[in-house]
Formats: structure tokens, sequence, C-alpha cells
């Protein structure tokens, strides 16, 4: 009996100490996440409709901190601008410096540098304006255009400003890389900018942040539960041992 009391009360040790363990792994992956996400990614409120149906008015976004060079077509960014309102404000970005930006082609669409670009984003794809117009994107310079081109004020309405409507890199502060609220998922990036030179910006880590908090919960509550489940089943079977043995003395 006090052979197999020994061996119980290892195996309860053994349970304790990882229970314990997961615990405080699950803790570190928790917080982890938490706090990588935190310095990474910041909060906005979408101001305007005018990036529906990617994001609406009054959505709340996470967008990643991000240098305006690291800014490539296709990306949903957080600018601010004096020429636009001076306030933060969602675009998403269709040129680049160098490029010759159009609409709309025989088939309704956006051109870059000449090559009809598919738009599925779009709140209306036909056509993708309903005014036509051409831009040369400056050197160091953003076109900038709304999902929903019937309501939006971008690059189109600025052209008459500046002559190349665009914004400068440096205006960018943040990518837009998910919504938050309403639930909403990840905002994808357009494949149909990949043929171009540069390609497309590569995801945030927001998937791996999330999947360090989630993974953090599980061993939290794993880790809570086994902790008292194996000192009550080394409990339950110390009882029916003592039992036996009382039954054969």
């Amino acid at each position: 009996m006090s052979g197999t009391g020994r061996t119980d009360d290892g195996r309860d040790r053994l349970g304790s100490r990882l229970s314990g363990l997961a615990v405080a792994v699950g803790c570190v992956l928790f917080l982890g996440g938490f706090a990588w996400a935190a310095v990474v990614y910041r909060p906005y409120t979408v101001p305007t409709g005018s990036m529906t149906p990617t994001v609406n008015a009054g959505d709340r976004v996470l967008a990643q901190r991000v240098d305006g060079s690291e800014v490539r077509r296709g990306d949903v960014v957080v600018f601010t601008d004096p020429e636009w309102g001076d306030m933060p404000m969602v675009k998403r970005v269709v040129g680049i410096g160098g490029d010759k930006i159009a609409c709309c082609e025989k088939g309704g669409k956006l051109t870059v540098n000449g090559i009809s670009v598919e738009e599925p984003y779009l709140q209306t794809t036909d056509p993708a304006s309903a005014n036509d117009f051409t831009a040369k994107v400056p050197k160091g310079q953003l076109f900038l255009l709304g999902d929903d081109r019937t309501v939006s004020l971008d690059s189109r309405v600025h052209l008459e400003d500046s002559g190349h409507g665009s914004v400068p890199r440096s205006a960018v502060t943040a990518r837009v890389d998910a919504v938050a609220w309403p639930l909403g998922g990840m905002v994808a990036r357009p494949q149909s900018f990949a043929a171009l030179p540069g390609g497309v910006s590569s995801e945030g880590p927001l998937k791996l942040q999330l999947g360090a908090v989630t993974g953090g919960v599980v061993l939290i509550l794993a880790g809570a539960v086994y902790g008292p489940v194996a000192a009550r089943s080394g409990r339950s079977k110390r009882n029916r041992q003592e039992k036996v043995s009382a039954g054969v003395r």
C-alpha cells in the first residue's frame, strides 16, 4: 500500500507541475500576443462610406503601422494630407510613383501602365469610374481611390488641385489588415495587382498574433482544468485501492 501511495503522490506532483507549466506558457502566449499586436497595430474608425463594401462607415479596423515606403498597389491605407482635409482617411492605393493611371477602357476597367486591372472589391464594377481620367503619378507619390467610386472623394477630385491628384508616401501611417468590429475578417490583398512590378504586399502578423492569443487561452483553460481533475482522479484511485486492500484483510 505504501508503495502505491508514493506512486500516486508522484503522479499528483507531476500532474500539478504539468498543469502549472501549461498555465504559465498560456499566460506568456496570451499576454505576448496582445502586447505584440498593440505594438504593431492601431485601431481606426472608418469615417466615410467611400470604401464600401470592403469597409463601411463606422467600422473599427486594425491597421498595421507601416512606413509609406512599404506600401504597394492594392493596399488599403490610412493617411493624412492637408490638401485632403488634414484628417485620417482610408483609401486604396491603385498607383505608385511612375505609374500612368487611366479610366476607363472599352470594358470600363481601370488601367495601370496600359494594363487592365480586375477590381472585384468595387461596390460597382461597371464602369470602374463614372468619370474618365488620366494621371501620371510623380515619384514618391501614391494615387488613391475609394472602393465605392460613386461617392468617394479621392485622387480623381484632387486632379484639379495638383494635376496628378496623388499624396506623398510620407502621408501614410498604416495599412488596414482586418475589420475588427463588426467582425469582418481579414482585408485581402488583391491579386489583380500581383503581375505588376513590385507585386502586392505580404500579410501582416495579425493571424500569428491571434493564434498566440487563442493558443494561450486554450493552454490556460486546459492547465486550470487538468490540475483538479488529475488530483480528483488520484484520490479516487487511492480510495478504491484502500477499499480493495481492506476487503482482502
